[in-house]
């Protein structure tokens, strides 16, 4: 069965901050910075995970992270010849953007197939162009234009700096009504605290899925007791190399002990993404 990982984070190490970095420098991911370091040695670590596409996770989180706008060019370089697997994810950060709304056009300009808002790593909630940061609007607005999908983090940080009064999801309910074309991933589906809420808007919103990345997978039936159900919106990731998570495949061997049925296993694992990000794209 074929597996598409919608949340990798293929990201610039140079740029981490040391507080993120000390997390990150886990002895379980020794060898890390050597796979990430081409687009080659990503795509043989694939092949040894059994793993067939992913998407590449970057944001711009400067004050928590590290990262600056600069990452969103470096992950479009890096994937620019390998595209048809590592599809580049990137940011705006209206914080430190001014013109959030030529931003957001360069992004996408770039081929980035998905925009990342990470709330309590960027410092400001999903729906914060209600009040003090109108740019928001204006990425969101863009990307419902060009069908591009958003995802956002959703549950709790253990990063230094993070900040988790902006780890609920609930804010998203805003966007998924302002913005009803607007493709919308809750990634790691509100864990720990907020699972109820995340499974809540994937059942309001027709528009609305789940990455289950950041989960352990044998815990996940616990996480989301009605896993079933949701099946057909909810997309397969790791998180990794993030901190706990150790082998891509493991995760993947782990999830298909659940004894959820062939169809389900297959819409989460491959076929969701593939609707969604297309069967190829060179």
């Amino acid at each position: 069965m074929s597996v598409f990982d919608v949340h990798v984070h293929v990201q610039p190490w140079q740029m981490l901050s040391p507080g993120a970095l000390a997390l990150m420098n886990d002895p379980a991911h020794a060898g890390v910075r050597e796979v990430l370091d081409s687009p080659e040695r990503l795509l043989r670590h694939l092949d040894d995970n059994e793993v067939d596409r992913i998407c590449c996770i970057n944001y711009v989180s400067p004050d928590v992270m590290g990262f600056t706008r600069d990452a969103v060019d470096w992950i479009a370089d890096f994937t620019r010849d390998h595209r048809d697997r590592l599809l580049p994810v990137g940011s705006v950060n209206p914080l430190h953007q001014y013109d959030a709304a030529s931003e957001i056009r360069r992004v996408l300009d770039l081929g980035i197939r998905m925009i990342k808002i990470h709330p309590p790593h960027q410092l400001f909630a999903a729906n914060a162009y209600r009040d003090r940061l109108p740019g928001l609007a204006d990425v969101y607005a863009e990307c419902q234009l060009r069908d591009v999908p958003v995802m956002f983090h959703t549950g709790t940080s253990i990063f230094p700096r993070a900040r988790n009064v902006f780890a609920d999801p609930m804010a998203i309910d805003d966007v998924a009504i302002d913005f009803p074309r607007l493709r919308i991933i809750l990634a790691h589906a509100g864990r720990p605290l907020f699972m109820e809420t995340a499974f809540f808007l994937v059942r309001r919103h027709p528009h609305v899925s789940v990455d289950l990345s950041g989960i352990p997978p044998k815990s996940l039936l616990r996480y989301i007791p009605r896993l079933a159900d949701i099946s057909d919106r909810a997309l397969w990731g790791t998180d990794w190399p993030s901190p706990g998570i150790v082998s891509m495949k493991r995760n993947i061997d782990d999830f298909r002990t659940l004894g959820l049925s062939p169809e389900a296993e297959r819409r989460i694992l491959w076929e969701n993404a593939t609707r969604m990000f297309g069967a190829t794209d060179s």
